[in-house]
Order: structure tokens, then sequence, then C-alpha cells
């Protein structure tokens, strides 16, 4: 079931994908309209699932789930994964890919390796106050509180 993501609480389990480019428009409008039609079916062991989704920065979606009612089960969270594939498939970018980087540069989101990150750290071109994505957020609240931070506060602190 399709939820306001506003609306969920605080403690909704969250799922950030993040893509290497920006969508388009067109392809940011047929994403919103596939996720909704995804979350709208989503269900765990028979029970409807109460999520919601936004998409930031034109490359970021963001899935959150209201486990309070029904939880995601282990044949849920592959379907979701099988339909983040699907995406991936279809817009040619990579939304699983955990091994990279996303950051600001001024207004601009910049994406890069993990090893080009450390590289640029080591160089100096980010800093402890770069602010990053820790897109390894887990609730709701987390994810309002500490996805956009400086690297000094979240994982990324150990390169910089």
């Amino acid at each position: 079931m399709l939820v306001d993501f506003s609306k969920l609480p605080d403690n909704a389990r969250i799922w950030i994908y993040q893509s290497e480019r920006s969508f388009s428009e067109q392809e940011l409008d047929e994403i919103e309209q596939s996720v909704t039609d995804f979350l709208k079916e989503w269900t765990a062991h028979g029970n409807q699932l109460q999520a919601g989704f936004e998409i930031k920065y034109d490359r970021f979606i963001i899935i959150g789930l209201d486990q309070s009612l029904a939880s995601a089960s282990g044949c849920s969270i592959d379907a979701s994964v099988h339909f983040i594939q699907g995406l991936e498939k279809k817009y040619e970018v990579s939304l699983l890919d955990r091994m990279n980087v996303s950051f600001k540069q001024g207004d601009y989101v910049a994406y890069k390796p993990l090893t080009d990150f450390k590289k640029m750290a080591k160089d100096k071109a980010v800093s402890k106050n770069t602010i990053v994505f820790n897109n390894l957020v887990a609730t709701k609240l987390d994810y309002l509180e500490n996805w956009e931070v400086p690297a000094s506060e979240s994982w990324h602190a150990r390169f910089v």
C-alpha cells in the first residue's frame, strides 16, 4: 500500500539507492510511476506493506517502510531488489553498488568509486567538512538527521 513518505513514522525502515548520474525529467516521471506501481502491490506473506518513497537530487531513490503493521520478509526484500535491478537495466545505471560515494561539491552532487574518494581525501580534494550522503542510514529519522552530513560525522570519516 502506497503512503505519503512524509507520513511514515520516524522508525520506518529506509533503503537508499543512488545512481551514478542524475535522471532526466522523462526518466524521473517514469521511475516515479514505476515505484508507485511497485509499492502499491508490495506484500510480505500476503500482507500489504505500507511504504512510501521520494526521489532526491534527481538521483537517489529512497524507499521507506512502516513496519508497525507488517515487516518486510526475505521474499518481499528480494522482490524489491529485483524491482531495483529492473530499473538498473532499463535506465542503464547502477543503483545497488554500495562501493561508491556521493558527496556535494557546491550545489553539484558528485559520485565516485570509493577508491577515488579515498584518493581525493588523501590529496585534500575532499575534507572532513565535505557533505557526504550516508546511504547506510536505517530509519526515517536517521535519514532525516544523518543522511546529508559532513564526512567527519559518517562512516566516511576514516578517509578524511
